[in-house]
């Protein structure tokens, strides 16, 4: 099994690609292009790990959209999904909760739609995955804070934080794993 993040995909969220200055034409062209990349690979005993901003259609897109995904799926739920939602396609989910702290091949990794500056353990090593702030002016506050505390510790496995969004170069609208992720940070 091969653990893979992703956030912010925004499935059927029409003006999120002006907003992103998505390379997609349509909503439909960038559905099936996410779904496509996801599928490329993600295995089926694979377990991918969304955290946040999934779809911006009812339940029975949410559903339609899973049931073509590959592999197992978990969610960190974001700001954009919607609670009935969420509710209804639970059992699509092995978890749906808004925070998660899990391993990943014995590294520690804090899962949360939003950026948590001073995340558990990040002078001790762990990782925080999280999306929320796209490539936004947010996201600059976020990495000059990362930085600020980066600098202040001697040890040199401080404040591993990444922004996932889909929408990102290193992650490209694909799940990835963590040692992609860190390797195109």
């Amino acid at each position: 099994m091969i653990i893979r993040y992703i956030s912010d995909m925004h499935f059927d969220h029409d003006s999120i690609i002006a907003y992103d200055n998505r390379p997609f034409n349509s909503v439909l062209e960038m559905n099936e292009a996410m779904i496509a990349n996801w599928n490329r690979v993600v295995g089926p005993d694979d377990l991918t790990w969304i955290l946040g901003d999934f779809c911006a259609g009812d339940a029975s897109r949410w559903e339609a959209i899973l049931s073509r995904l590959s592999g197992r799926k978990s969610l960190i739920i974001g700001n954009h999904d919607d609670p009935k939602a969420v509710q209804a396609c639970r059992p699509l989910f092995e978890e749906a909760v808004s925070y998660a702290e899990i391993e990943d091949e014995g590294r520690h990794v804090v899962l949360c739609h939003y950026p948590i500056i001073a995340f558990r353990d990040h002078y001790f090593g762990w990782y925080h995955l999280y999306g929320h702030v796209h490539s936004s002016y947010e996201w600059n506050v976020t990495e000059n804070a990362k930085r600020l505390l980066q600098g202040l510790y001697v040890r040199k496995d401080v404040c591993r934080m990444y922004n996932i969004g889909a929408m990102l170069p290193g992650i490209h609208y694909t799940p990835r794993t963590l040692d992609e992720i860190t390797a195109a940070h």
